[in-house]
């Protein structure tokens, strides 16, 4: 800013790039100069009080900088500089906490196996195999164990996401973080048949039968996730301003979604009655959490918790464990037993980023539904008749 005294002054070149301003200060009577250096503002006397010259003097050094805009070399930047740009800037504009976190792990994943001094523009296929064959093996990744394609799919897109929006994000001198993505079209692994099993009526009443000698909070959860089809990450982080119990509606926020997708949703009269027992006693003071975590209610059960909750239960159940069902086992129930539903009402109700989401990685075909299909199957004839 200049002096509250000035009342002249001249802007030459383009704001943001190569602009300079010279104004006259009343006080001394002397032109100064300001302007943009290597990202430092800088501030000088241009030692006079002629106008005419000052104007040349302003043209003259906006157009120096923008020839050494032109002329300079492209940054190289380094994985480090890019991942920290990143997770400063764009990473706490998502919604999800969920998300959030998955940035910060995918960043620490890929500054180790890469290097935090490699330089972005240096990534190539070589290296993109190598991450993947890796991953799988658990050599590489936050636990340490074997991860299927799936997973590893959702980290390298994380990757891609990173270095697509480094293309657009200026870098200080005229130019961008990076000229291009070098990782663009190079292919994501793919689960050739992808283990989507689905929760069954007769083993979640198993579940359920030894689920209040584990927890209060478990129960609920198991009612809730069978009854909602939402989300376990979602349902473990509901306050109490978020049921309505006199209305039947339950409030999904934002920030405890893994999409954001904030929404308002009618609850079952059985997901009622789960609440209302778990509820019962000593009216809840403030926002608290509907499941607090047991050893400290300013927190809401961890996602570890449900996890062991469920291990247990099964064990006490005595079902057999199915790699890939857990909590999104609910889902796949959810979307499958509403599959005659109206399409905007299913993804409203599940939270589902789309129309077809459900369809095609959530509803799966069954004997029941398939008979009832071919028994309404109507004869199609000519508007004629012939």
């Amino acid at each position: 800013m200049g002096s509250a005294t000035e009342t002249w002054s001249y802007k030459a070149g383009e704001k943001g790039r190569n602009r300079v301003r010279v104004y006259k200060d009343n006080r001394t009577g002397t032109i100064l100069a300001e302007f943009y250096e290597d990202g430092t503002r800088k501030r000088v006397s241009l030692g006079h009080r002629d106008q005419a010259k000052a104007k040349q003097q302003a043209d003259d050094t906006a157009a120096a900088i923008g020839k050494a805009e032109e002329t300079s070399p492209p940054v190289d930047v380094t994985l480090r500089e890019l991942f920290d740009n990143y997770l400063s800037e764009r990473t706490p504009d998502k919604k999800s906490e969920e998300t959030r976190r998955h940035d910060r792990v995918c960043a620490d994943m890929f500054l180790s196996f890469f290097g935090s001094e490699s330089k972005a523009k240096t990534l190539s296929r070589l290296n993109w195999d190598r991450f993947v064959r890796e991953r799988r093996e658990g050599r590489v990744g936050p636990s340490g164990r074997k991860v299927g394609n799936r997973t590893i799919e959702y980290d390298l897109k994380w990757l891609r996401a990173v270095f697509n929006w480094a293309t657009t994000v200026g870098d200080g001198n005229g130019g961008v973080l990076l000229e291009r993505n070098a990782l663009t079209g190079l292919p994501l692994p793919k689960e050739t048949s992808p283990r989507r099993p689905i929760m069954t009526q007769e083993r979640y009443e198993a579940m359920l039968r030894v689920a209040e000698g584990i927890d209060w909070r478990f129960k609920l959860a198991l009612v809730l996730a069978n009854e909602t089809g939402n989300r376990i990450g979602a349902i473990r982080q509901l306050r109490s301003s978020d049921i309505d119990l006199k209305r039947g509606l339950v409030h999904w926020r934002a920030e405890t979604d893994k999409i954001g997708f904030e929404r308002e949703t009618p609850l079952t009269e059985a997901a009622i009655a789960a609440l209302v027992e778990a509820l019962e006693g000593p009216p809840v003071v403030g926002d608290a959490w509907v499941m607090p975590a047991p050893k400290d209610a300013s927190k809401p059960c961890s996602k570890n918790l449900m996890k062991n909750w469920w291990k247990k239960a099964e064990a006490l159940a005595d079902v057999e464990h199915i790699p890939g069902l857990g909590w999104h086992g609910f889902r796949r129930k959810f979307g499958t037993e509403l599959k005659n539903a109206p399409p905007r009402d299913l993804r409203e109700l599940g939270g589902w980023k789309s129309f077809v989401t459900p369809l095609q990685h959530y509803q799966q075909s069954d004997e029941e539904s398939m008979r009832e299909a071919l028994k309404n199957r109507r004869t199609l004839r000519s508007a004629s008749g012939d």
